[in-house]
């Protein structure tokens, strides 16, 4: 049993994204991780994966699924070792269990084994959520594939948006709002996984967004991966959480993203472009406000290259590295030549990307 989910770029609204019900602009991209599950010879479950050596295997612990003690690269497996849990636990509450399976996972996301920062572990998590259920015999909406995504990435990471998982499962341009997932948690402990499949989720909400005109998405990469909690862990860390300055920056955000939500809408890729470039800004302000760290010395070059063509540009996503995006006029080839020309000068490395659906995530 085959499945696929695709990568992610935020648009805007990151950061303000991490609180419940605060919107963002997602994108899904023609860059897939591909998960494939079979029987297991023997009563283990092993895990196999392109960006480590060797086999992980896993017995059953307590009930839950785990690597034997010292295992090598266990522990980059843990969103997969969560997504099979929680099929399980679904699983265990309607009398049955996931039987030893081999899980093979390879990865689009990353370049010579480093992660180039669109949402490899939010897609693994999905892909492996739904290769695993339709292995056990589970249909999936699309509603239930993302909450179970969402439920085995808040186990390990609380303060995940959600928003890579959002994208992993409608694909295209999204409008997404995150779960409250302390609640969301709470509510699984008490009811279990299959009510809370069926119970409102406070604060979360998605809708697909009709895509940019006559616009062209460019992204690049910095060659410097981050992990997207590293940086933001650090505002609660600094006073951020409750303060009036959160509080500005959530309403100027939700403004910036609700007003690129009309552009869309309306077909207006000139204000999608300046609210790219305020959404750039906003970043910019935050940065220099908190001191995160989320524009680097590529970062600026990346985003200052674009304007200087006639486009709009901005981290994608935490910021510290990963990837940054631009959009221009889909006819202007000469920019758009340019702009790639003045980004591997700056020592970027642009990388080929289009939008994609989720239509074809069945193999």
């Amino acid at each position: 049993m085959a499945r696929r989910a695709p990568g992610k770029l935020f648009v805007a609204g990151e950061y303000a994204v991490m609180e419940p019900g605060h919107p963002a602009i997602l994108v899904a991209v023609d860059r897939h991780v591909h998960v494939t599950v079979s029987a297991a010879e023997g009563a283990d479950t092993v895990v196999v994966s392109d960006l480590r050596p060797g086999e992980v295997r896993l017995r059953r612990q307590a009930g839950r699924p785990a690597p034997d003690a010292g295992a090598p690269g266990a522990g980059g497996l843990r969103h997969v070792l969560s997504a099979i849990d929680v099929v399980g636990a679904l699983l265990a509450e309607r009398g049955t269990d996931v039987p030893p399976i081999r899980v093979s996972i390879s990865s689009g996301l990353h370049r010579n084994g480093t992660k180039l920062g669109l949402g490899s572990s939010g897609a693994v998590t999905v892909a492996t959520v739904d290769a695993v259920a339709a292995y056990c015999g589970l249909e999936l909406s699309p509603g239930a594939r993302f909450r179970l995504a969402m439920l085995a990435t808040a186990r390990i990471e609380a303060g995940s948006s959600g928003g890579d998982l959002a994208a992993g499962v409608w694909g295209g341009w999204i409008e997404y709002r995150a779960p409250d997932r302390a609640a969301v948690l709470d509510l699984v402990r008490r009811r279990g996984v299959e009510e809370t499949l069926r119970a409102p989720w406070p604060g979360f909400a998605v809708r697909p967004l009709p895509p940019p005109r006559g616009l062209t998405l460019e992204v690049a990469w910095t060659g410097r991966p981050v992990r997207t909690a590293s940086l933001t862990g650090r505002l609660g860390r600094r006073g951020w959480q409750g303060s009036t300055a959160q509080g500005s920056f959530l309403a100027r955000s939700d403004s910036c993203v609700g007003a690129a939500v009309r552009a869309l809408g309306q077909g207006d890729d000139q204000a999608l472009l300046r609210q790219v470039g305020d959404a750039r800004r906003l970043l910019a302000a935050l940065d220099d406000e908190v001191g995160l760290g989320i524009f680097t010395p590529r970062l600026t070059a990346l985003c200052d290259a674009a304007e200087a063509v006639g486009g709009a540009a901005k981290p994608s996503g935490a910021g510290g590295g990963d990837c940054g995006i631009a959009l221009l006029d889909a006819t202007a080839e000469a920019e758009v030549s340019l702009l790639r020309e003045k980004w591997t000068a700056a020592g970027l490395l642009p990388v080929p990307i289009s939008i994609t659906s989720t239509k074809g995530s069945t193999e």
